[in-house]
This record gives structure tokens, sequence and C-alpha cells, in this order.
């Protein structure tokens, strides 16, 4: 595979016209834009910090969120931060159903196994839940208990969820989802990160949660230009903590998550603390030259070997969705016209989360349920960010750096390593790679979607990954 060889060095590249009701949009400061998170089952009523200004209704103009209820287009330069709100049309709703009921299937995959890919029965009843079970309405009221907001970064509007604790001295962070992921994949984190004591931590340990959606993905603005890399996202993100207020704050994600909080470190914005990532960049150079192939490199410990085995299955197996992706994502047009189309190829991310979601659409009690995966896919789907979205693969497929890499993390670093994430990094590479290591832990369970499968577990990464720095902190 040696055409496929500058890909695979880069990394599996991780692989998520406005209809309706136009939102409400006012401008507001850092301060104004965020209020506290809402009751949940074992939380009592939160009280914004502060009260919102009366609500106006702009003149419709053209938007870039595709959807029933939509920002109206910010202008270039205007730095302010709006309220954003969205509900999707019954028309649009009815259509998703419409078209997965007619969808077209192909024949069944002609092996007992998932090496040919995502398989047909397990797609059957993803669409028959999908059709007959799966409620948007309230996907789209939980999503939205939740404030949102839009402001324009480098002339692009950017969308975020921006989630204040009711605990003195709470430390902001700023979490980054990945592809196929989405803001739906952080929710679970929401309640333990700002409300720590109703979820079994102590005020101390308290966050104010930032979660931007990625440009190109969900409500925020699609690029009609090249250019929108990871080093630019993570200047943007830089931005926006300091829009919103924050003088000292701290970073975390997974996937294109951990490639931006990683390059925010080496960028060092005045203000970052500390990051954290559980899909961290560790590979040493003798694992690196050796995929995809191998022979496995000698002396590996019993991690160690685990690590390889699946960095060695996903380089050879599982980075099909990525090299189309990376080379011609403007191509994928059946994934805006089917559904269907969309979802499988969402679920073909990596083996280890298929076989979880194939497990769940069996009936398996496991981190995800049927409406997590669906509420996720249905996003995409009503945002039309299926091709917008792998178009980031694409501004990076000139890295000269693999993206499991170490990349020399200048600032304090936590590690979450879980089980049949792409691969677990043992705790050696992880402190070979990251000179500034602060916490380290390897869980026996979970995938890919750590803070969407495993919440209480990741929050629990963070609030110790981050106590050391949060003497430091000063919160705006």
């Amino acid at each position: 595979m040696p055409g496929l060889r500058p890909l695979l060095g880069r990394r599996h590249f991780l692989a998520s016209t406005m209809v309706g009701t136009v939102a409400i949009v006012l401008p507001l400061t850092g301060a104004q834009a965020s209020t506290t998170a809402p009751p949940g089952p074992s939380s009592p009523t939160l009280t914004p910090a502060q009260p919102a200004p009366a609500p106006v209704t702009p003149a419709a103009v053209d938007s870039p969120i595709i959807g029933a209820s939509a920002a109206a287009a910010q202008p270039i330069g205007d730095s302010s931060i709006r309220p954003f709100h969205y509900r999707a049309t019954d028309d649009e709703l009815a259509d998703l159903k419409r078209r997965v009921k007619t969808t077209r299937w192909p024949d069944r995959e002609t092996v007992t196994n998932d090496t040919q890919g995502v398989q047909l029965a397990t797609m059957r009843k993803l669409a028959d839940y999908w059709v007959n079970g799966h409620d948007w309405r309230r996907a789209e009221a939980r999503l939205f208990a939740y404030p949102h907001f839009i402001t324009n970064i480098d002339g692009l509007d950017i969308h975020f969820i921006h989630v204040k604790s009711k605990h003195a001295n709470a430390l902001p962070v700023v979490i980054t989802h990945g592809w196929p992921g989405s803001i739906i994949e952080q929710l679970k984190i929401i309640g333990p990160l700002t409300d720590p004591t109703a979820h079994g931590g102590n005020a101390a340990d308290a966050f104010d949660v930032v979660i931007p959606s990625l440009p190109g993905y969900g409500f925020s603005g699609k690029p009609t230009a090249e250019g929108w890399g990871v080093p630019r996202i993570a200047k943007a993100w830089a931005t926006l903590m300091n829009r919103l207020g924050y003088k000292e704050y701290v970073a975390q994600g997974g996937d294109w998550g951990n490639a931006i909080s990683e390059t925010m470190a080496l960028q060092q914005p005045p203000g970052l603390l500390a990051i954290h990532t559980n899909m961290s960049a560790t590979l040493p150079t003798s694992v690196s030259k050796a995929l995809p192939a191998g022979p496995e490199p000698g002396g590996l410990t019993v991690d160690e070997k685990h690590a390889w085995a699946q960095l060695s299955e996903f380089y050879t197996s599982g980075l099909g969705y990525a090299v189309e992706m990376n080379h011609r994502p403007q191509t994928l047009y059946g994934l805006a016209d089917s559904p269907t189309g969309l979802a499988a190829w969402m679920l073909d991310h990596d083996i280890q989360s298929y076989r979880l979601i194939s497990n769940v659409f069996d009936g398996a009690s496991e981190g995800l349920t049927r409406d997590d995966i669906l509420d996720n896919v249905t996003l995409y789907w009503l945002t039309n960010t299926a091709v917008s979205s792998a178009r980031l693969y694409w501004e990076m497929r000139n890295s000269k750096a693999g993206f499991f890499d170490p990349r020399g993390v200048p600032l304090p670093t936590g590690v979450s390593a879980f089980r049949e994430e792409i691969y677990q990094a043992p705790e050696a590479w992880a402190r070979a790679a990251y000179p500034h290591l602060i916490f380290y832990r390897a869980h026996d369970k979970g995938t890919h979607f750590a803070a969407w499968e495993q919440p209480r577990a990741l929050a629990e990464d963070l609030r110790e990954t981050f106590r050391s720095v949060r003497p430091r902190a000063v919160i705006a």
C-alpha cells in the first residue's frame, strides 16, 4: 500500500437551506453569553448568572445553518455573541422518515462477519427504529435545554454551547468533538462537570463548559473557501474563549478534538493552562515505521502488544472512509441524499465502536443507546453536513506529521486511554510522548466516543487532570 503510506503516516485521519422560523439574535457580552446547566434528575434548578436581554427578531437573511431555525448571518467583523435556537420543521422530519422507509437496499454481504463493512442486518434494524421508534423532538428538547450561541470568528459563524457552573471559581474548559461525532457526543458530561456535587464530586472541581461545533459541522457555518484546517480552528477556539471573557482556561478533546487541543497547546495562546485527551498521539518511532502491516517491533509489553494489534488492524482494514474524505470529499453526494447511506457511512468509523453499535441494535445494553446513535446521525442529516464535515480531512491532506505522532506538547497534559479506542495508548508511550504528563489512566472498557459512552469515567479524569492548575485560574 505504498500509495496510501502518506495518509497512514498522518493517521487514520479521523473520521459530523435554512427554512422556517428565524431564531432570536442579539449581541451579548461575554459574561451574558452563558447560563447555568438545566436541571437534571438529581440537579437543583440553577439560576442564570445574569438576566438575558429582551429578545428581538431580526430581519431574515441568508444563513449558513441548514435546518428549521437559525441565527441570522453575522457580518464579518462583528464580534457579538448571539443566542441560537433550532427547531426542525415537521416537513423535514416527515421527509427523513419517508427516505429511510423507501431505502433501496443492497444484497446481503457474502460473509458471515463484518469484514465487508456495515452489515445489512444491522442497518435494517437501525432503519426500522429510525422510522418507528426514534423521536427527534425528544432529542431536540434535550439538546436545547442547554444555552446555545453563535459568534463570528475569522469570517465564519461558530456555534457553541456555553454552560456556567453555579459554583464559585469554576475552571473554564473548551471541549471539542470529532468525526463522526458532534456536540451531541458531549452532552452527558455537561452535568458532571458543571455541577459536580450532584454527580459525586466536589464543588472545587466545577467547570464552566464551552462546546463548539467544528466548522462545517452541526450548526456552525460551512466554509465556502479552503483554509479551515486544524491550526485555524485552534486559533478560533482561543479567540472564542477570550471573547467569552476567560483569562485562563483548559482544553479537552478526542479524535479531531485531540488534534485541535494539542495544536492549541503548541500555539500557546495566552491563558491556556493545560489540555486533556482521550485519544492521544503517542506512537514511538519504531511502531510508526512498522505500520501498517508489520512486522511487529520486538520487545513490546503486554499493553504495547494490545495497542500494536489495534493499530495494525485499523491501518490495514479501517481507513476506507478516511481515504475517500481525505482525497475526494465532494464525491460523497449519496450521503446528502440518503439518510440510510449517511448512517452506514458514520457507523463504519472503527471496528470497535461499530461492533458496540451493532450490539446495541441487537438489543444489548451498552454505553450507548439506539437513541444516542440516531440523535447524532439525525443532526448530521438535518444540517446537511455530511460533505462539509468531510472536508476537514481534505484540509489536512498535506499534513507532514502523523496523526498519532508525538508533538512535544509544551503544556501540562492528561491522558485517558480507553480499552477499545482505535488504540489504547500504553502508559509508557504516553510518558515518552508528553513531556509534561500530569495524569494517565487506562480504562478497561470504552470505545472511541468516551464522553458519549463513558461520561462518568471521563468527567472524573478531567477533574483529576486539572486540579493542579486550578489555583492559577482567573475566572472572568
